[in-house]
């Protein structure tokens, strides 16, 4: 039995990956990583510590790992990478397309990626230093350095007997069509491949080529989406001042591009930056506490309204001023967990299998930003009103729930998706609902218990 036979025969994939790196087997990791799709592949590796991620990266082939990486997202594609030694990581990075290289290398600690970049080819190492110049959402910054290039003298049958005898160049350049190049290296013309197919061998580029359209380097994205969508190409040449081609920017680079960032603005209403949860817990707590702390003020000056009816209010005003702060605050907690398990969801990186592992991983955040929430709206609580215990009743509550809306906001996307709801539209109404629920008892029951010393 060899160890595709073993792979189909063992437990689950997370099992059978976790043997294998016991073992560390580079063709039996390489196998199995091979095995399964990229995606699944990907939502293993998330899943697993950093120390068993780097293992498993720096063991594999260099070509299993840099088809890992090109399917990744760009935070865990660098997480992929900068735990390697420069020597491995300068081995994969050389296996990716050059837009890649370009993305991964400018998320690096630019003491990191220099260390890698000596250990390539110098080649190689030029044109990652030279796309990592320009701004990433320009062409300059989406493009590859892959151009599939001829002279004007060449004829029909020197390109077709290169596409005979190299099917590399299909996957290195990406489905471009022939660009036509004079002796001074200019871009001048584009051969379609209807032109290449309907024409005799012995003719020459010059005589079918068309005028090209190209770009420049500066151009937006904004910019590059509107010419796709005006002309059905696969990919535009990106051309310097002299005409000279840069490189290629392709439909599907512009098109993932504006995905990016129309999730990356999703995600910033909600107060969620790149996050994955196999991301260090401090790192992310810290991220999502850094805009949580601040709506403390806002959720302030909204219970200030509330006071200001104070003397018309029942003896327990003092409860009620904090019931929406309570309730918002741990709905912002819940909406950040709910855009996580969103971005993992659209990704492939989590599904509704991975319920306890969301649970646990929330767990750990919940835990952590609900004593400093708590003990920050406690203070607030104490010095406000000057009684110690009502800063205690208020603290108490909004840590526990803070606790338990990250947990529903973590899962709900989860088991929503398992019943064939869309979890976009449901789980923002049902965690607001959750939390003002909790929220209240919370701080009703605890005010209860705590009555004696409230009112003392």
């Amino acid at each position: 039995m060899n160890n595709l036979d073993a792979v189909e025969n063992k437990g689950t994939d997370a099992e059978i990956l976790k043997e294998a790196l016991e073992s560390a087997d580079q063709k039996q990791l390489t196998e199995i990583v091979e095995s399964i799709s990229a995606q699944d592949a990907l939502r293993q590796v998330s899943h697993l510590e950093a120390e068993e991620r780097d293992r498993l990266v720096s063991t594999i082939t260099p070509e299993a790992a840099a088809n890992l990486i090109e399917d990744a997202p760009t935070d865990l594609a660098v997480a992929m990478i900068e735990g390697l030694e420069s020597p491995a990581a300068a081995k994969i990075i050389e296996e990716l397309h050059s837009d890649t290289r370009a993305d991964i290398v400018s998320e690096l600690d630019s003491d990191d990626a220099e260390a890698i970049l000596s250990e390539m080819d110098p080649s190689e190492a030029e044109g990652v230093r030279k796309l990592t110049q320009y701004e990433p959402d320009t062409a300059g910054g989406l493009m590859e350095l892959e151009i599939f290039s001829f002279r004007t003298d060449d004829s029909v049958g020197a390109v077709l007997n290169r596409l005979a005898t190299s099917d590399e160049d299909f996957e290195r350049y990406r489905g471009q069509h022939p660009y036509i190049l004079d002796a001074s290296g200019r871009l001048v013309g584009v051969v379609s491949l209807r032109g290449l197919l309907t024409s005799r061998r012995v003719v020459s580029l010059s005589d079918i080529m068309h005028t090209p359209l190209a770009v420049h380097p500066e151009q937006t994205l904004d910019e590059l989406d509107v010419l796709f969508e005006e002309h059905p190409f696969l990919g535009i040449p990106v051309v310097d001042e002299l005409d000279s081609p840069l490189g290629v920017v392709s439909r599907v680079a512009v098109a993932e591009a504006a995905l990016k960032r129309a999730e990356k603005q999703s995600l910033s209403r909600q107060r969620v930056s790149d996050e994955l949860r196999s991301m260090p817990t401090w790192l992310r707590s810290r991220r999502r506490l850094a805009w949580l702390s601040s709506n403390i003020v806002l959720n302030i000056i909204a219970a200030s309204v509330i006071a200001a009816y104070e003397q018309t209010l029942a003896a327990m005003i003092a409860i009620a001023i904090f019931l929406p702060m309570v309730s918002d605050m741990s709905g912002c907690s819940g909406n950040q967990a709910v855009g996580v398990s969103m971005r993992e969801l659209a990704l492939g990186l989590t599904r509704p299998a991975d319920l306890f592992y969301v649970l646990r991983k929330e767990f750990g955040v919940g835990v952590i930003n609900g004593i400093v929430l708590g003990i920050l709206i406690g203070v607030v609580a104490w010095i406000w009103k000057g009684s110690p215990f009502l800063g205690l009743v208020i603290g108490l509550a909004l840590a526990t729930n803070t606790l338990i809306a990250v947990s529903i906001g973590g899962s709900v996307p989860l088991m929503l998706k398992r019943i064939g709801v869309d979890p976009a539209v449901a789980s923002g109404p049902l965690l607001t609902t959750v939390t003002d629920m909790a929220g209240f008892f919370l701080v009703l029951s605890l005010a209860t218990l705590f009555m004696p010393y409230l009112t003392a």
